[in-house]
């Protein structure tokens, strides 16, 4: 087999079904189906924009583990673990959004700067992450935590982050909300 020509075959397909997903709302469907437990059990983590706000919602859960509050304190960090994987997903359309925007692509110092105020600003905003709801299967004993970040907690950090881009937070206060309502289900 020709390597060169199937490398070249496989990246087509990839970015054809990257480009393919990217266009949409992002909805999750879960295939939990539980039929007792609440709509955010079964809708799963999630970028909501809702009468209430701006929303990252994170799912975590743990199995029975002999400790309850080992397992609901485990299904907690597995949600806020969710919440950080989706800011983070998030930052990234906005930092891809500012280097096309400020066409910086090719400037790798500025790359670099914009990643790494891409991970403290991930890291940062974790902390006003917050534990809104527990609920525990009669059925299998499984208990699911619903972890939430609201957009206006991550702009009020941002006023306060040293060590950022310039550019790239000058660019997260103007388009933030913009990029967010392109990516987020509406409730």
């Amino acid at each position: 087999m020709n390597f060169p020509l199937f490398r070249n075959l496989l990246l087509v397909v990839a970015v054809t079904s990257l480009v393919a997903c990217g266009g949409g709302k992002t909805v999750v469907e879960s295939d939990l189906k539980i039929k007792s437990a609440p709509d955010w059990v079964n809708e799963g983590t999630n970028i909501l924009s809702t009468k209430d706000g701006r929303l990252f919602h994170g799912i975590g859960s743990a199995t029975p583990m002999g400790d309850t509050e080992l397992q609901r304190s485990t299904a907690e960090n597995r949600a806020r673990a969710e919440v950080a994987r989706i800011l983070s997903s998030y930052m990234d359309v906005v930092a891809k959004d500012y280097s096309a925007a400020a066409k910086v692509g090719d400037n790798a110092e500025v790359q670099q700067s914009v990643s790494r105020s891409i991970e403290s600003l991930t890291q940062v905003n974790l902390t006003g992450v917050r534990i809104i709801a527990n609920w525990r299967s009669d059925k299998d004993g499984t208990i699911y935590s619903l972890a939430e970040l609201d957009m206006r907690h991550m702009k009020d950090i941002l006023k306060n982050v040293q060590d950022m881009n310039e550019g790239l937070k000058a660019h997260f206060v103007e388009n933030a909300d913009n990029l967010f309502d392109s990516i987020a289900v509406k409730k």
